[in-house]
């Protein structure tokens, strides 16, 4: 592949895997630890990941349970959950916190759905402003280089055929991620 296309394939490819990570933090019904994933816990001062201080695991379908590896943290981490945006209550047994998910209202499982098509479109509205950059930097090498009319006509449909791949794999994603937060 050209060098000049390689450049604007992975800015496609991060737009992508940013869309990814955000749907692993929607909550579903269902009880995922990557819910977790940017709850900080302040670890002697200092902001740290809730998994490099706990174990988290599922013992339930709708449950999470969060060990600390030192029984000091408890109270860090209940902080921490309550701070979140997650809008989940931890209860503290004294020695792990159990996260309970309660069932989602099919009001709630229709504004997810919503969110989840929001952030689709935003991710193509990305992928499709890389598109735009990379032709116009195109134009500009047919200005200054030695470079053909049909070279960079090449380049351009290579573009976008990158574009529809990884607009077609959005809304793969979107689909999915649709169906996971509408199926009760």
């Amino acid at each position: 592949m050209d060098e000049r296309l390689s450049i604007y394939e992975e800015k496609m490819i991060k737009s992508f895997n940013n869309l990814t990570e955000e749907y692993t933090t929607i909550r579903a019904g269902r009880a995922n630890p990557h819910v977790l994933d940017k709850v900080m816990v302040d670890y002697y001062g200092a902001p740290t990941p809730l998994q490099q201080v706990a174990n988290v695991s599922v013992p339930e379908p709708r449950m999470i349970q969060i060990q600390p590896w030192e029984g000091s943290l408890l109270k860090e981490i209940e902080k921490a959950i309550l701070m979140s945006d997650l809008g989940l209550n931890p209860t503290n047994d004294g020695k792990a916190i159990r996260l309970v998910f309660p069932e989602l209202t099919e009001e709630r499982r229709k504004d997810l759905a919503k969110d989840v098509k929001k952030r689709g479109e935003d991710a193509k509205v990305a992928i499709r402003n890389i598109r735009r950059d990379a032709n116009d930097s195109f134009k500009k090498l047919s200005k200054e280089a030695d470079v053909s009319e049909d070279e960079i006509k090449g380049l351009e449909d290579e573009v976008q055929k990158l574009t529809d791949k990884y607009i077609a794999d959005i809304d793969k994603a979107v689909e999915a991620k649709t169906k996971e937060v509408t199926t009760v």
